[in-house]
């Protein structure tokens, strides 16, 4: 391990322990909100015609609704799946 690394794991484990729950699960609502984001970007592109329709906006709304609603602190529920 490089030093750079282990200067990082060194300053992650220096971080009280509540700090490091906080931090990734802020982390985790962040990766759902892009997930859900990208849900609702491709529906609306299969919508549109530009990508090829095989069932997938309703799929991917409902994908997007069930992310939200685990996660919806923070999140607006988009369409109506």
């Amino acid at each position: 391990m490089n030093s750079a690394a282990q200067n990082q794991d060194f300053a992650w484990k220096d971080i009280p322990e509540a700090l490091q729950l906080a931090l990734a699960q802020e982390a985790l609502r962040h990766a759902a909100g892009i997930l859900a984001g990208h849900a609702e970007i491709l529906a609306d592109e299969i919508e549109a015609g530009t990508l090829l329709d095989q069932g997938g906006p309703g799929a991917l709304r409902l994908f997007q609704a069930v992310i939200r609603s685990m996660h919806g602190d923070g999140f607006a529920t988009v369409g109506n799946a």
